[in-house]
């Protein structure tokens, strides 16, 4: 009879300890963690290719190019050296946490979809946190290619200290203005690009 028993309860004992041992996380082992959200924000490859044809940027006195600065891209895969990006280019110098930010990146998407080839549309995540620029990029339907600056290296090389900042480069990669009024509108945008480009966005 106790054979019998022993049969029976041996087998739900063995059964019992195998499942209490299935649900603990292995000892040293992390925790489950849930899959990282795709980025919204483009590939940084396409900042490599030359915008085509080039801009012809207007007369006057060549600017400073770029300055000599690698920066991550938001959605990994090889640093991006500023001065290897081929011109013409509108970089635009944001935070999620900065209000005028927020307020005219959905223009800057608005620029980068009408530039047709022509231009470059750049944004720089600055002084940020990575969850709150992806949340900015989701709800704004932000496309456009993101390098990320942890500190502020880029404003610092340039000597400015503003949110937002948008630097207009010209077809040889050299700064021709540099923006720090606020938050810029479609009108104001078409403009600087037209005067400091040679580009006509308004059609």
């Amino acid at each position: 009879m106790n054979r019998r028993l022993a049969c029976l309860v041996v087998p739900v004992l063995l059964a019992l300890a195998g499942c209490t041992a299935t649900a603990q996380p292995q000892e040293g082992g992390a925790p489950p963690t849930r899959p990282e959200r795709p980025s919204p924000f483009a590939d940084c490859a396409t900042l490599t290719t030359a915008p085509s044809p080039p801009a012809a940027a207007p007369g006057g006195n060549p600017g400073d190019p770029l300055p000599e600065l690698t920066l991550a891209c938001f959605t990994g895969g090889t640093p991006v050296a500023l001065r290897d990006v081929p011109g013409p280019a509108v970089i635009n110098v944001w935070a999620s946490w900065c209000p005028p930010c927020r307020k005219e990146l959905p223009a800057f998407q608005r620029l980068h979809e009408r530039a047709a080839g022509r231009f470059q549309v750049i944004g720089v995540n600055s002084r940020d946190s990575r969850g709150g620029a992806q949340s900015i990029g989701e709800d704004f339907g932000v496309r456009f290619p993101m390098l990320v600056d942890q500190g502020d290296a880029f404003e610092h090389a340039l000597g400015r200290n503003a949110f937002p900042l948008t630097v207009f480069v010209d077809a040889d990669g050299r700064i021709r203005h540099t923006d720090s009024t606020g938050a810029l509108d479609d009108a104001r945008l078409a403009e600087l690009v037209r005067t400091h480009l040679g580009v006509d966005v308004t059609a």
